[in-house]
């Protein structure tokens, strides 16, 4: 049996230097009106005592490159989630890259074959790939999935925005992302 393709190591430490900090990501910002928007829910979001006191224990550094631009409604909604874990937790250093900066590794992280951001990839402090997040929670991943399989992806666009509406705090990303910083900055199996 031939043996499947293997992809090329990634230099991930690089990739994640070549990226932007928040800040210097939304100052760059193709659209005004989108950097204000997610200006807007960042403002909006606090994090639960839980959440925030989990971050602020992190007990070795987790590094997370994000694949994100401005014009992305996802992006709107997430970026500013994860940016709030980051500015509660010492410890979580994130990069964002764009599609373009990087086509090596945003191909690697195709949702169901299709291009869709944002993409968050989780780095232990030795920068192994320890999972990735997005573009968007696993219930409404599950929807358009449904939808495209039935061929109804506008429905399933509804019931998305139907539960993002009903999620004001992002409780259901704050729950999946920090689950994935808790395995990258995992001390033991």
């Amino acid at each position: 049996m031939p043996r499947p393709a293997t992809l090329p190591t990634l230099d991930w430490k690089a990739v994640l230097e070549s990226g932007l900090t928040y800040a210097d990501w939304l100052a760059e910002a193709e659209s005004p009106e989108q950097r204000d928007k997610i200006e807007t829910q960042h403002r909006a979001l606090t994090l639960a005592p839980p959440a925030a006191r989990f971050m602020a224990t992190l007990p070795r550094p987790v590094h997370v490159v994000a694949i994100a631009e401005d014009w992305c409604g996802d992006v709107v909604r997430h970026a500013p989630v994860l940016q709030r874990l980051a500015e509660a937790g010492p410890n979580l250093n994130v990069r964002y890259i764009s599609r373009q900066q990087h086509p090596d590794v945003f191909t690697r992280f195709l949702t169901n074959g299709g291009e869709a951001i944002p993409k968050f990839i989780f780095l232990s402090d030795h920068f192994v790939e320890c999972g990735n997040w997005g573009p968007m929670p696993e219930s409404c991943k599950e929807l358009i999935a449904r939808g495209k399989a039935c061929g109804d992806v506008a429905a399933a666009r509804k019931k998305v925005s139907a539960l993002y509406e009903q999620d004001t705090d992002r409780r259901e990303v704050v729950a999946e992302l920090t689950r994935l910083v808790d395995i990258a900055s995992s001390l033991e199996p």
